[in-house]
């Protein structure tokens, strides 16, 4: 039964070839356009991931800063200040804190035989390397026994390397910081860079060589991974701050904090609010194309008016009548779909990469957008390729099923 319904639909389109022609293109169109507007916003999404991966997610920096608010007698502008039982207090008290690094700065000279820059070189401990996701591109990061031997070691970024160096091998060479010797024992590789962001310059160093740089009784920052709920994580941490500090957890001006899942999180709405604005559009246009399918079935359902009477005098239902119109709506739109998403495939292999972060920073090709479109993406599409091509071809169809098969044989 089915098999004779669906060969009277396929030698209808055969019969009107022109037209079905056009009406699989229109459709083939549209369902490329959902494909291929649905991709750009996974690829826009996959962007910012990829901006904020490449410093580690799941990472939160605290920065003293002064209170604002009353707390406990003592009155608002207190200076608060970090030290490192601050460092073991968030490392024992704070649930789901994994690894913490404090963190002192200071820009200062940095010399070799040839060249002299002033750069910012960060005292810091082994922690930071997994806390910041740091990959080496060359030789190894800070290590327990640097930090414990006071080591005058450090770990450049790529950039400093290639203005340091140029094109000689780094590691097992002097340099000297703030006319301190130091020896290169890593190279970090190359992080996106915006402008004259100093990222790919900073100079890693042992936290307890610091000392011979800058003071270390009071901590510039602190930084900690986590793992589990980042507000939760948030929360704690101003919770056991503020008791040690005698400021109120509300008070946002006491200490700073960079709780990086947060930014990502409102950057991922920002995504999911654009894929679902691309999505929109992608199915008005597809609309449009069910608009002409309907159009088309209802020509067809005109010119077949004999046709369809001289089946129901042979016997056939209504739902014969109904599948038979609506066989050959989902067989237009069956190949249509086909086409239209082997078409976007083909558009997205041939676009690549659309340029997007790299247009403002450095080695940052990797958060461009590209149109990978992911099965999901296929499912979505299909999903909504099938509602349209039913509703397009379902009011025909009826159309023909009501007909009264007494006025259908009259006509002409």
């Amino acid at each position: 039964m089915l098999k004779d319904i669906f060969r009277q639909a396929i030698e209808a389109m055969r019969h009107n070839g022109r037209r079905t022609t056009i009406t699989i293109v229109g459709m083939a169109w549209g369902i490329a356009t959902v494909v291929l507007l649905l991709a750009y916003g996974a690829g826009f999404g996959r962007a910012f991931e990829t901006i904020f991966a490449q410093f580690g997610t799941n990472m939160i920096g605290v920065f003293p800063g002064t209170t604002s608010e009353q707390a406990g007698g003592a009155k608002a502008g207190v200076k608060i200040r970090f030290q490192r039982d601050d460092v073991e207090r968030i490392q024992e008290t704070v649930p789901g804190v994994i690894h913490v690094s404090p963190v002192l700065w200071k820009s200062i000279p940095v010399q070799n035989d040839l060249h002299t820059y002033t750069w910012e070189v960060d005292g810091v401990t082994p922690e930071l390397q997994e806390i910041m996701n740091m990959p080496i591109e060359e030789g190894r990061f800070l290590s327990g026994a640097d930090l414990q031997q006071r080591g005058h070691v450090a770990v450049i970024g790529s950039e400093a390397k290639s203005k340091l160096f140029s094109g000689m091998f780094p590691i097992g060479q002097k340099i000297r910081l703030n006319g301190i010797s130091f020896e290169v024992i890593g190279v970090l590789r190359p992080k996106m860079q915006e402008g004259d962001d100093n990222i790919n310059r900073v100079i890693y160093i042992p936290f307890n060589t610091m000392g011979d740089i800058k003071d270390t009784k009071y901590l510039d920052g602190i930084w900690m991974s986590f793992h589990g709920d980042h507000k939760a994580v948030e929360r704690a941490l101003r919770n056991q701050l503020g008791e040690a500090h005698g400021f109120r957890p509300s008070d946002r001006n006491a200490v700073f904090v960079a709780n990086i899942m947060e930014q990502l999180s409102q950057f991922r709405l920002i995504s999911i609010g654009l894929q679902a604005l691309l999505l929109f559009i992608g199915v008005l246009t597809l609309g449009i194309a069910g608009i002409g399918l309907m159009n088309i079935m209802l020509v067809s359902v005109q010119q077949r008016t004999r046709e369809i009477g001289v089946e129901k005098a042979l016997g056939a239902r209504k739902r014969h009548i109904l599948f038979q119109f609506l066989a050959e709506s989902m067989v237009i739109t069956s190949v249509g779909g086909i086409g239209g998403i082997l078409l976007a495939f083909s558009v997205s292999k041939l676009v690549g990469g659309i340029t997007f972060y790299s247009a403002i920073a450095t080695n940052a090709t990797g958060a461009d957008i590209y149109l990978l479109i992911s099965p999901n993406i296929v499912i979505i599409a299909t999903s909504v390729l099938v509602v349209v091509g039913v509703v397009s071809g379902m009011i025909p169809a009826i159309q023909a099923a009501n007909l009264d098969p007494i006025e259908a044989l009259r006509y002409e």
